[in-house]
């Protein structure tokens, strides 16, 4: 099994693969757009690597507001959520993004990437934050029901 994590912004979708036993993410690609609501190729595409990677699972970056509410970029997020349900057949799990593209960005500056190539991969590194964010996650909830089962 492996699990798709996405990056959904207004012309860009960065696109991470877990691999097989679930424990990394590793950035694919960016898929572009020319328009915020030109979909069809961009689903084409996600739809080809599901096929693959043997995707089982969509982790999908939820940009919540930093006072949890939810603005109009979550609102977007949560229409494409249903319309890749729809067209994959698979489950959408929206993962809450905050600061993963300040994160991304921090990491360029550390690696000293340059500003001209950033544009290239940021979208892509910010998929692979919200999917290790996902995975580190369900791999702690499973080493916490571990440590509780022998209890009693």
């Amino acid at each position: 099994m492996r699990i798709m994590g996405l990056d959904y912004g207004s012309v860009t979708v960065g696109v991470a693969i877990s691999d097989a036993l679930l424990i990394t993410a590793q950035g694919i690609e960016t898929i572009r757009r020319k328009h915020e609501t030109k979909l069809r190729q961009t689903l084409a595409r996600i739809e080809e690597l599901i096929k693959e990677y043997q995707v089982e699972l969509i982790v999908l970056g939820y940009p919540k507001n930093m006072n949890n509410t939810i603005g109009v970029r979550a609102k977007k997020s949560e229409e494409f959520a249903e319309i890749l349900e729809r067209r994959t057949g698979l489950k959408v799990i929206l993962w809450d993004e905050r600061l993963t593209t300040v994160a991304a960005h921090q990491a360029l500056d550390f690696g000293n990437v340059r500003i001209q190539d950033r544009a290239q991969i940021v979208d892509k590194l910010a998929a692979v934050l919200i999917l290790q964010g996902y995975l580190d996650y369900k791999s702690m909830q499973h080493e916490l029901s571990n440590n509780t089962q022998g209890e009693d």
